[in-house]
């Protein structure tokens, strides 16, 4: 079993997922923790930019696939990785963004994918201590630590903070025919919820659920944050399915739950940004009443409503003017305070912002899923021609419509 609490990870090179099923002996095919020093990252070189939630702007980008790509400024040896990043920040400075957040950068596991295919996106957690070896320059399992490092400190003196998408609502472990990886073989009834007869509860969409508010996960989760606040020097948190994190025992929404009032009570914990998404997958839905008061929620109205508005779609103006003013109608009557409200019109789930303008439905067939994945409610429209077009007058109006969204998007108070 690997210690949850790992900082580093080894074995990566004779790791076999499929061997981590059943009763036989896998220990020559598994993965081992590392023992790592816990010091702090150097704030005194590298102070945190402190950017006030009213001038934060957020770019949200996959740590290995931004730097990948042959036009990137990364070198060789360096794309994919975290170090490709930092040869890119000139560039992400000259946007005017404050903040780079990385989708998730805790190791996982490659293999929790379909026969044949690998997981790129990283949303199946195997350790929420250790960076992900994938991104790193080399095979030395400290290296992962240290070069992440290298990324904040360099982000920070660019005056860019650094937030992490970070999974805390279910692992890698899957369901209960999945492998005993870790927290599974420590303690399966304690850390993932489950019904009185032990059958799994599920509202991750990804066989299981983390039992976040339980006391042993709530203790878990805070180290894990304070070990990438404070040993590699990230600025904010953006938790996805955030919604699952405030289900008590039987899947009950808490109004108080522990895991987010330990949070904002931790004082090494004070000036890190929050954000969660509202919802999760067993349609528990918490915008304006997110019980946390430092949590900013993704406002998923906004993205729909302004999608709906520049689609020319019927009665969406007076929508689409509350979202401007950072929401009232959904806050009490009184826009969203700063940092509350996040607003966006894509990201990593669904369309990209020129999908949004080329099609009016999605075409997921290379991934070898038959077109079941991703939300089939886009709100998008194609301008007349399904994917590409050579066409000047409809690459025109696509240009045109993706620079009004992403204006929309800049001049909304939230």
């Amino acid at each position: 079993l690997l210690d949850p609490c790992a900082r580093a990870i080894s074995g990566w090179d004779v790791y076999d997922r499929g061997l981590a099923t059943g009763d036989h002996d896998n220990s020559a095919h598994c993965l081992k923790a590392v023992v790592t020093e816990r010091d702090h990252f150097d704030f005194n070189s590298h102070p945190r930019p402190r950017h006030d939630w009213r001038e934060t702007v957020i770019y949200e980008l996959h740590p290995g696939g931004f730097s990948r790509d042959l036009s990137s400024p990364a070198s060789p040896e360096h794309r994919g990785t975290f170090l490709g990043l930092i040869d890119a920040l000139p560039y992400l400075q000259s946007l005017g963004i404050t903040a780079i957040e990385l989708l998730p950068s805790m190791a996982f596991d490659p293999a929790d994918a379909p026969d044949g295919r690998q997981n790129y996106w990283g949303y199946s957690p195997l350790s929420w201590f250790a960076p992900h070896h994938g991104y790193v320059c080399g095979d030395e399992p400290l290296a992962g630590r240290q070069q992440l490092r290298q990324l904040v400190a360099a982000c920070h003196d660019h005056g860019l903070e650094v937030f992490v998408d970070v999974v805390y609502n279910h692992t890698t472990e899957g369901s209960s025919q999945g492998p005993c990886l870790s927290w599974r073989g420590f303690a399966d009834r304690l850390y993932y919820h489950q019904s009185a007869d032990g059958i799994y509860q599920d509202v991750s969409g990804c066989g299981n659920s983390i039992a976040a508010n339980h006391p042993l996960a709530v203790q878990l989760i805070i180290e894990s944050m304070r070990c990438w606040a404070l040993e590699l020097g990230i600025d904010g948190f953006r938790f996805d399915l955030g919604a699952a994190l405030t289900r008590g025992a039987g899947l009950t929404p808490l109004d108080q739950p522990p895991l987010f009032e330990a949070m904002e009570s931790d004082p090494e914990l004070a000036d890190i940004k929050l954000v969660g998404e509202p919802w999760d997958c067993g349609g528990l839905y918490r915008l304006a009443d997110f019980p946390a008061q430092r949590v900013g929620t993704w406002n998923g109205r906004f993205r729909d409503d302004l999608r709906r508005f520049w689609k020319g779609d019927d009665n969406t103006s007076w929508a689409m003017a509350q979202r401007l003013i950072a929401s009232p109608d959904l806050y009490g009557g009184e826009p969203a305070a700063a940092g509350k409200s996040i607003h966006f019109v894509t990201a990593h789930d669904g369309f990209t912002l020129n999908d949004l303008v080329s099609y009016n439905g999605k075409h997921n067939l290379a991934n070898g899923e038959d077109n079941r994945d991703g939300d089939s409610h886009n709100n998008s429209w194609n301008h007349g021609v399904e994917g590409p077009s050579t066409d000047p007058a409809i690459k025109t109006l696509r240009q045109r419509q993706m620079r009004n969204m992403l204006c929309t998007l800049l001049l909304s108070a939230g």
